[in-house]
Order: structure tokens, then C-alpha cells, then sequence
């Protein structure tokens, strides 16, 4: 073999054994950087920025459980950086996705929170984030439960609630159908018929209500409301009923208060607190409707001389077709959302309701509402109008003057 072939041969395995070890020393740089970056404990770039960014609780943690990041929401469940998870089911979710690889979201019930001792209900999901970290995201989900459930109650409620009048028509409507040739039993049934349809609008009116007041945060179009007028309205309104229950309708209180907003809607709210005043007063008592104005609120009270509300029905007075004397109710023709109305109206408001009550002495409900200045120009119009009623009235004394010394001069 000539020196030319041997040179040519050794070039050509030291091109090869140069690219072999280009090769390996590039692949142990890839893995080094490859397990640098699965066993580090460090919060990937740009992690940091994401999580100051975002509305839900969300933190980062290393494999010994520490947090070594949040977003600022994440101090709602007493999540702080360096500490540790506080909550044992987060603890165990942790774990199990970092053994996985595999993402996991769990719903999870907290019973109290770093600003609330109200059961809070979350979705929490963890995913892997790197090698050694963890990405935990916890979403509150309670309000939307409370929604959820709320929908299937009313649902379910007014399903039962309907099939009851409904059924007691086509009923009553079978029996006139037997009793046709018996005139009194006709007129009889034909009465029932007519109460029936009576509380089956009139419950459909309140479902309707209830549920454009729930359609909303708030009363769209507002305006300056006399409480003046909004009381009585709704005395007049139910002056019948309390005739005929034998119940007297007292008003008293401050006048002239004023408040922002929609004059039916609140009408429909104190009217129903009379309403039941009435309806749960035994004849010869009184039903009283005061409005106090208190700073910056305004408080109208409805109180009675009832049967008064047991303690234990208090909590639940509010809620959808909840009756604290369920006989009663029926019989007096009530629907269970009067309360729920004045509730959810008053809320529209800005305002809250308050109960007082002694189970045989009687109930008051206070209505409390922001206060407004009266419009602009209403003390001014009833200036003017008193004005206008003195001049008149001196007008008319100088007229009867100048008649009596014209009545003196002819005579």
C-alpha cells in the first residue's frame, strides 16, 4: 500500500471518529440541558408575569410542596409564596398529577376560606409544568352552584306549584260536567273554578315578576321615587282586603323621603308586605305602615298584630314558595314569592329587609333603601303653590274689604 492510500485512509477515520465525537458531546449537552430543566426547582421565564395576570387562584409548586409562585388571587385560600399548601386535598392532587404526567381537575369543598367562613366550593386542576413543578389553578364554582341549584328548585317548585290549581280545575270542570242538571252544585263549582283561575294568574303574575327581577344586577331605568306615594299606592291597593279581613290600615312616619328608583317594582314589594300583614291579622286588629327616615336611608316598616314567625322559619321566610304556615297559605290564597319578590326588589335597590317578629304579638318587615334629595324644583313647586293659596286668600280679604266700604259709602 502507497503513503497515498494509507493518508487517505487515516483522513477518512478521523472524519469519522471527529463527527462521532461532534455527535456524542452534542447529545450530552442536549441531555444535561434536557435535566437541568426537568430536575430544576426554578419558575419557567415568563411564569411569573402569567400568574400576575390572571383573575383565578393560581400557584406554582416544587417537589417538596413549596409555593414558589402565585397569582394574586391565590391569597383567597391563605396560599403564600414559600409556604406550603395548607389544604390536604390540594396536597394529594399535587402529587398524584406529578407521579402521572397526566392533567387533573377535581372539585373540591373548602369549608372556609383565608376571607370567608361560607363553605366555598372550587375546581381545582393541576398539570405539570416542567419536570419537578406543578401548575395548580383553583376556579370558585360556588355561586354558579348556588345558580344551578336555585334553577332546579324553582323549576321543580313551580312545576308542583301549577299542577296544583290546574288539577283542581279540570277536576271542578269534570264535576259541573256530572252535575249538570243540578244548578246550585254548578253554581258552586263554577265559583271554585273561578278562585282556582284567580291564584293561577295570580301566581303566574309572581313567577313572572320574580323572574324579571332576577334578570338582572339592577333596576335598568331608574328615577326619584316618593315613598309617599309608593305607600299609598300600595294602602289603596289593599284597602279591599283589609275591609273585608276586618283590618285597619294605619300610616304614619316621616314624609317627603324620596329614593332612586322603579316606583312599581317597589310598590309590588310594599304592597305584598300589607298583603300579608292582612292576610295573617286576626279581624279587629291593625296593620301599620311607618316610614322613618334615618341619614343616608330610608326605612319602610309594615308591622301587624299577627301569629307572628316562628324562629326556626325565619332563615327561610325569603325563599321561592316557602310557607311558615302552609295551611294557612293555601287558604288565604298565597302563592309562597311575596317575600321572595320584596327581597330580590329591595336588593335591586341597594337595599336590604329586615324581619322582627314574636310568634302571637305580631311581625314587622323594614324595608331600608339609600336615600335621595327630593327632585330638583319640588320644594319650589309647593312654595310657589302655597304662595299662590295666600294671595288668593289676601286677594279674597280685600275684595270683601273694598264690598264693605262700598256697602258703607251707599249706604
Amino acid at each position: 500500500m502507497n503513503p497515498g492510500s494509507i493518508a487517505l485512509i487515516a483522513l477518512a477515520v478521523g472524519l469519522v471518529i471527529g463527527v462521532g465525537l461532534s455527535a456524542i458531546i452534542a447529545w450530552a449537552r442536549r441531555s444535561r440541558v434536557t435535566n437541568s430543566k426537568a430536575t430544576s426547582a426554578e419558575v419557567p421565564h415568563g411564569a411569573a408575569e402569567v400568574l400576575d395576570g390572571m383573575d383565578d387562584a393560581a400557584c406554582v409548586v416544587d417537589a417538596s410542596g413549596l409555593v414558589l409562585a402565585t397569582s394574586p388571587a391565590a391569597a383567597r385560600y391563605g396560599i403564600a409564596v414559600g409556604a406550603g399548601l395548607e389544604n390536604g386535598e390540594f396536597r394529594e392532587l399535587v402529587r398524584v398529577v406529578r407521579a402521572s404526567g397526566i392533567a387533573t381537575t377535581e372539585t373540591v369543598r373548602l369549608s372556609r376560606s383565608a376571607v370567608s367562613l361560607d363553605p366555598r366550593l372550587v375546581s381545582a386542576r393541576a398539570s405539570v409544568l416542567g419536570g419537578r413543578l406543578v401548575l395548580l389553578i383553583l376556579r370558585d364554582i360556588t355561586e354558579q352552584e348556588r345558580l344551578e341549584q336555585v334553577r332546579r328548585d324553582f323549576v321543580a317548585n313551580t312545576s308542583h306549584e301549577l299542577k296544583t290549581p290546574v288539577g283542581a280545575v279540570i277536576l271542578l270542570a269534570e264535576a259541573i260536567e256530572s252535575a249538570a242538571d243540578d244548578p246550585d252544585q254548578v253554581r258552586d263549582f263554577a265559583a271554585r273554578i273561578s278562585a282556582e283561575a284567580i291564584r293561577l294568574g295570580q301566581l303566574t303574575r309572581r313567577i313572572m315578576s320574580l323572574s324579571r327581577l332576577q334578570a338582572s344586577d339592577g333596576v335598568t331605568e331608574t328615577e326619584p321615587v316618593s315613598i309617599d306615594e309608593v305607600v299609598a299606592a300600595s294602602i289603596e291597593a289593599h284597602a279591599v282586603q283589609a275591609e273585608s279581613a276586618g283590618v285597619e290600615l294605619i300610616r304614619g312616619g316621616d314624609r317627603r323621603a324620596f329614593v332612586r328608583g322603579d316606583a312599581q317594582i317597589l310598590i309590588e314589594a310594599v304592597g305584598n308586605l300589607i298583603a300579608n300583614a292582612i292576610a295573617y291579622s286576626p279581624a279587629g286588629s291593625r296593620v301599620g305602615a311607618g316610614v322613618k327616615i334615618d341619614g343616608e336611608t330610608v326605612e319602610i316598616a309594615i308591622s301587624d298584630q299577627g301569629i307572628g314567625i316562628d324562629e326556626a322559619d325565619r332563615e327561610r321566610i325569603f325563599e321561592r314558595f316557602y310557607r311558615a304556615d302552609d295551611a294557612r297559605s293555601r287558604r288565604t290564597g298565597g302563592t309562597g314569592l311575596g317575600l321572595s319578590i320584596v327581597k330580590h326588589a329591595t336588593q335591586r335597590h341597594g337595599g336590604e329587609v329586615r324581619l322582627w317578629s314574636r310568634p302571637g304579638r305580631g311581625s314587622t318587615f323594614t324595608i331600608v333603601l339609600p336615600r335621595i334629595d327630593g327632585p330638583a324644583g319640588q320644594d319650589e313647586k309647593k312654595a310657589k303653590k302655597k304662595n299662590k293659596k295666600k294671595k288668593h286668600a289676601r286677594k279674597g280679604s280685600a275684595t270683601a274689604e273694598d264690598a264693605r266700604v262700598r256697602n258703607g259709602e251707599n249706604a
